[in-house]
C-alpha cells in the first residue's frame, strides 16, 4: 500500500457546515424505467453507460477539502492517503495533489477519521424497499426484542395517529438473542397507540400488536391473528400485506422511497443495482409475496423525486423476466423497446437480470439467453447449485460461439457451489461473479457459505452482494463480517477456510462492484476525476474487532460532492 506524505492541514469544524443532508438535484428525467415500451430499439453496442447532462448533486454543492484522515482510497495500488478534495462534484485532488478549489471551499478536518468510497451493492432490492407500505421500520440492525422495541418506539413521534408502524423484511428472528419474534404483549409495551406490523421474508410469517390485530380481524378480507398477535406464512401474512398495500397513496410512496435513500446513504451505501421483483403487473393481490409488485410501476415514486431534484442515492435498475411462454413477448418488446444503460448517473437503466425467464424453463430459458445475446445487452443470473452454474456457463459458451458476448460482462449471482473448471470457463467469456454475503443470516455448517476464498484466488472478476431487503439486510457491513469471519447470526462458523480480508472485503463492495454496474470509471474508488462519492466512519472498519464489522456507520456521506447524510460528529 501507498501512502502520502503531505502535511496536515488545518481545518475548521465541520458541525456547523453542511447540515441540510444535501438532497440533491439529478440528470434528465428517464422517462418509463420500467416499461417495455421506450424510446426505441435497443442500441447495438453495449458499452459504457449514457449519461445524459444535468444537475448532479454536486452541480449546487461547495467544493471540499478533507484534510488529516486516514482515507482508504481503493484505487489500484491500495493508496491511503491523509487528505482529498472534490471540485464541482468530482475528485479533483487526492494526496499531494488534493487543495483548495477557491474561496468558497469547505474545509473539513477530519482528525485522524477514516474514509472509504461510498460502498456500491451489486445485487439487491431497494426498489422494493421504497415500496413499502405503512412508516416502514428498519430492525434489521436489532440483536435482541429489547432493541426491536426501542426500534419501533423511536419510530412513533413521527407517525401520524392511526397510522401503521410497519418493519417489513431485511431481518430474520435468527438475528435476535431470542430467536423469536416480538409478542403482541412486547408490541404493545413498545408502541400502545400506533397499530404495528412486522412482517420477514418473502411471504411472513408476520406479528402486530393490540391495534394491528383489530385492523386485520376487521377488514375487508379478515386476517386469522393469533392471541399472541402472531400472523401464520403464508396467504395470512400476504393477506395482511395487501391490507397495508392497497391504503398506500402516491405521496405515501414517495415517504417511503426518500426513507429508503435516507437509511441506504447513513449506511455508507451510495449506489445500488437494483434487481426488481418478480413481474406481477396490474393490481395488488392477496396472495403476492413482499418481493411482488408491478414492475412498470414500482419505479414511479423514485422517477417523481428525480424529476424534484431529491435523489441522494445512485441507482441503476435490471429487468428481471420470469416468462414461460416460449414466444417470450415481455422479453422481445423489452430487448425493442427500451434502451439499456440510459439516464444519469443518479440513476439509469441497467440491462436483464436477475434472469431473462426461469432456469428451469428449459429450452425457453435458453432461448432467452439467446435473445438478450443478440441485442448485445448484459445478461445475468442467480444460480443456487453446481447444476446450474454448469447449466448457466454452457449456455454462455454457446452464446458467444453464435454472437460473441466478452465485452458484454455476462454474469452469475449468488454461487454457494464453484469449481475451479466452471470460474475458468466464466473467465474466459469476461464474465464475473457476485458473491452471496448473506449467508450469514440462515447459512448452517452444512451448507456452504459461499466460497470467497475460492473464487477471489480464481482471479475472476468478483464483488459481493447482500441481495437485501427481503431475506437479508440492506447495510452491507454485516455482510463483510461474514465474509471475513466465516460466522452466522448464531455465532456457528459455517465458511471455514473461505474467509477473504477485510481490505478484500470492502475492496469488493466498491471498487469491483463498480464493474457490475459498468461504472468503474465513475465510482468506487477515490481517484481524480471519479465521482466524489465518500464516507467517512463512525469507527475504524480496520481495527474493530471482528465481531464488530457489523456495527460500522457512516458519519458522514458524500455523494457527487453533497452532503447527503451527517451526523453532526466529524470536525
Amino acid at each position: 500500500m501507498n501512502h502520502d506524505d503531505d502535511a496536515p492541514r488545518p481545518g475548521v469544524s465541520r458541525r456547523s457546515l453542511l447540515k441540510s443532508g444535501g438532497a440533491a438535484g439529478v440528470a434528465a428525467a428517464l422517462g418509463a424505467a420500467g416499461a417495455s415500451s421506450g424510446a426505441g430499439a435497443a442500441p447495438a453496442g453495449a458499452g459504457r453507460p449514457t449519461i445524459v447532462p444535468g444537475a448532479a448533486p454536486g452541480d449546487d454543492a461547495p467544493d471540499l477539502l478533507f484534510v488529516n484522515g486516514r482515507i482508504h482510497t481503493m484505487d489500484a495500488a491500495d493508496s491511503i492517503v491523509s487528505s482529498v478534495s472534490i471540485t464541482g462534484g468530482r475528485f479533483s485532488g487526492v494526496g499531494r495533489g488534493a487543495r483548495a478549489a477557491g474561496p468558497g471551499t469547505k474545509v473539513i478536518n477530519l482528525r485522524g477519521r477514516t474514509v472509504v468510497p461510498g460502498i456500491v451493492e451489486s445485487h439487491i432490492h431497494i426498489v422494493s424497499l421504497a415500496n413499502r407500505p405503512g412508516y416502514h421500520t428498519i430492525t434489521e440492525n436489532a440483536r435482541s426484542i429489547a432493541q426491536v422495541q426501542a426500534a419501533l418506539a423511536a419510530r412513533r413521534p413521527d407517525v401520524p395517529a392511526g397510522q401503521f408502524i410497519t418493519s417489513l423484511g431485511g431481518f430474520h428472528t435468527n438475528m435476535f438473542a431470542e430467536r423469536r419474534f416480538p409478542t403482541l404483549a412486547e408490541l404493545d409495551a413498545a408502541v400502545p397507540d400506533r397499530p404495528l406490523f412486522m412482517f420477514q421474508g418473502f411471504t411472513g410469517p408476520s406479528v402486530t400488536n393490540s391495534l394491528g390485530k383489530a385492523f386485520f380481524e376487521s377488514a375487508t378480507i379478515p386476517v386469522v391473528v393469533g392471541t399472541d398477535g402472531f400472523i401464520t406464512a403464508g396467504i395470512q401474512s400476504t393477506t395482511a400485506l395487501y391490507g397495508l398495500r392497497v391504503l398506500q397513496t402516491f405521496e405515501d410512496k414517495k415517504r417511503s422511497t426518500l426513507d429508503a435513500m435516507t437509511y441506504a446513504v447513513s449506511t455508507g451505501l451510495t449506489a445500488s443495482l437494483d434487481q426488481v421483483l418478480f413481474p406481477t403487473p396490474g393490481p395488488l393481490q392477496p396472495n403476492q409475496a413482499l418481493s411482488n409488485l408491478d414492475h412498470y410501476r414500482m419505479y414511479d415514486s423514485w422517477l417523481a423525486l428525480q424529476r424534484e431534484g431529491r435523489t441522494i442515492h445512485r441507482l441503476q435498475t435490471n429487468f428481471l423476466h420470469n416468462q414461460n411462454d416460449p414466444a417470450l413477448p415481455e422479453l422481445k418488446e423489452r430487448l425493442k423497446n427500451q434502451f439499456q444503460f440510459f439516464g444519469s448517473d443518479m440513476m439509469m437503466t441497467g440491462a436483464i437480470g436477475e434472469w431473462a425467464a426461469p432456469l428451469g424453463a428449459g429450452a425457453v430459458w435458453l432461448e432467452a439467453q439467446r435473445l438478450v445475446a443478440q441485442a448485445r445487452w448484459r445478461n445475468e443470473n442467480a444460480v443456487g447449485s453446481i447444476a446450474q452454474l454448469e447449466q448457466v456457463v454452457s449456455a454462455y459458451e454457446a452464446m458467444d460461439a453464435e454472437f460473441g458476448i466478452r465485452d458484454l460482462r455476462w454474469m452469475v449471482h449468488h454461487v454457494p457451489f464453484v469449481t475451479t473448471a466452471l470460474l475458468n470457463r466464466l473467465r474466459t467469456l469476461g464474465g464475473g461473479v457476485v458473491m452471496r454475503g448473506f449467508t450469514w443470516i440462515v447459512g448452517t455448517p452444512t451448507a456452504n457459505g459461499a466460497p470467497f476464498r475460492t473464487i477471489l484466488d480464481n482471479g475472476i472478476k468478483a464483488g459481493i452482494e447482500g441481495d437485501g431487503v427481503h431475506i437479508s439486510t440492506l447495510t452491507p457491513w454485516p455482510h463483510m463480517q461474514y465474509a471475513v469471519t466465516g460466522v452466522n447470526a448464531l455465532g456457528q462458523l459455517i465458511n471455514g477456510g473461505q474467509q477473504i480480508t477485510r481490505r478484500e472485503a470492502l475492496r469488493a463492495f466498491t471498487r469491483e462492484n463498480a464493474w457490475f454496474l459498468r461504472m468503474e470509471d465513475e465510482i468506487g474508488s477515490i481517484e481524480p476525476g471519479k465521482l466524489g462519492d465518500l464516507i467517512v466512519l463512525d469507527k475504524d472498519y480496520f481495527e474493530v474487532p471482528e465481531a464488530a464489522i457489523e456495527t460500522v456507520r457512516s458519519d458522514l456521506t458524500v455523494v457527487g460532492g453533497a452532503v447527503v447524510h451527517d451526523t453532526g460528529s466529524v470536525g
